[in-house]
């Protein structure tokens, strides 16, 4: 298991959260209480970058879901960035690709 690290910085359109590692039952909790320090205002894009995540399991999308929870009660948008293929195909198969706003790519954030 690769323990979870966020690493937060300002874009021009809002908070970048950069997740590496696993998102799982042990480290998604973390995920949720940085997001929820997280100040969003009206119009804003939180933007979580999955490019260094390892792994996600059930935890991890519930963490996902929080989130996005998070970011619609400030008048905010959510949008997952990067998603790695075998998470991405989770999402997909449980219908959350529809929920989610996911960037394609590989360039900057």
């Amino acid at each position: 298991m690769s323990p979870l690290n966020t690493i937060h910085h300002d874009s021009s359109a809002g908070p970048v959260l950069h997740v590496t590692g696993d998102l799982d039952y042990e480290h998604a909790p973390a995920l949720r209480r940085h997001v929820e320090q997280l100040t969003l205002t009206p119009g804003q894009c939180l933007v979580i970058d999955l490019s260094d995540l390892d792994f996600c399991d059930s935890s991890g999308i519930t963490a996902l879901l929080a989130a996005r929870r998070h970011a619609q009660a400030a008048g905010a948008d959510l949008a997952l960035a990067h998603v790695p293929s075998n998470t991405l195909r989770i999402l997909a198969i449980v219908g959350l690709d529809r929920v989610f706003t996911i960037r394609p790519g590989s360039g900057p954030v």
